[in-house]
């Protein structure tokens, strides 16, 4: 029969491509093997956020809807048409070729991008959290799994012994009776 790896074993083999020292791994054993890993990343990214966080996440909500786009499609064409048919000439705010118009939109762009960057980066650090989550919580269940198995192979090991033992006893008594 083959040997069956133990938990610690399994793991260090799933880490062995890492690069962690002796402490870091032994605490990492114990993590996956004795308590519980799975964390609610969203709580823990929510209680971490700080004000211009929130302001970022804000802004990339709206500037993200559809909403937005159409809003701004309206304020567009209602600038081009304030500045091109209703104050003509001289009355014009911005006048054909809308360099103001233009200026504005520069600016907004230049301010827009790197808030929404912002936003992305945190998402993104939230994901590498919630895939290491998930990784923990996949290797656990797989450690629990392996346990699982070696308590089945026990078990059935037991029922074999106590069959082979129950059937001695029955050939004991037959043998017995044959003998009367």
């Amino acid at each position: 029969m083959e040997k069956r790896l133990t938990k610690k074993e399994i793991v260090k083999m799933l880490l062995k491509n890492n690069e962690l020292d002796a402490k870091d791994e032994e605490e990492l054993l114990d993590l996956l093997i004795d308590q519980p890993i799975a964390i609610d990343v969203d709580k823990q990214e929510e209680a971490k956020m700080t004000f211009s966080d929130k302001i970022a996440d804000k802004v990339s909500e709206v500037c993200g809807s559809w909403l937005f786009i159409i809003l701004f499609m309206v304020f567009l064409i209602g600038w081009i048409i304030l500045n091109t048919f209703i104050l003509m000439g001289d009355k014009s705010i911005d006048p054909y070729p809308f360099i103001l118009l233009n200026l504005v939109l520069s600016c907004i762009s230049a301010l827009q991008a790197p808030i929404i960057m912002m936003s992305q980066n945190r998402q993104a650090a939230k994901d590498s959290l919630r895939n290491q989550n998930d990784y923990r919580t996949d290797l656990k269940s797989e450690l629990i799994l392996e346990s699982l198995h070696d308590q089945m192979d026990a078990i059935l090991r037991n029922q074999k012994r106590i069959f082979r033992y129950i059937q001695g006893l029955e050939e004991e008594v037959e043998n017995e009776d044959k003998k009367d």
